[in-house]
């Protein structure tokens, strides 16, 4: 039953205009506490060194860990986070996002994303603290 309110809910998700649709960032999985997205790097990302721009992957990133920390129908925004850029990517190159929940007390929570390459070769790391506040997401 909580899968299919996480399915709910990423449904309600990507049915927004966000940054995510700008970017193209595509929807692939969401779980309990988890979530899984993707994004093709294209020439309009990247900085004046040519590799993708950070805010980019962070966006990405960003993205998972708001579907990861709003999976259970509770409404949670970010109380913080940070990312440490491991590898350059390129345009072409479609990179994946994986959140997971690692742990948390109370209203907060913790949250770690990888983000990977077609390779498999690990980009960057985020990890954000989530604030739940007493509001449903679907607001059933």
């Amino acid at each position: 039953m909580k899968e299919k309110k996480a399915q709910e809910i990423a449904k309600s998700f990507n049915s927004r205009r966000t940054l995510d649709k700008l970017l193209n960032i595509e929807f692939v999985n969401i779980g309990i506490g988890s979530a899984i997205m993707r994004m093709k790097l294209t020439e309009d990302m990247v900085n004046v060194y040519g590799s993708a721009h950070g805010g980019v992957v962070f966006a990405l990133a960003d993205a998972v860990f708001a579907y990861a920390c709003n999976s259970q129908d509770i409404v949670s925004v970010a109380s913080g986070c940070s990312i440490e850029y491991l590898a350059p990517s390129f345009p072409g190159d479609v990179l994946t996002a994986s959140g997971e929940f690692q742990g948390g007390r109370g209203k907060q929570g913790i949250y770690d994303v990888m983000v990977t390459n077609q390779n498999d070769q690990l980009i960057a790391t985020f990890r954000g603290k989530s604030h739940s506040t007493k509001e449903k997401v679907l607001g059933d």
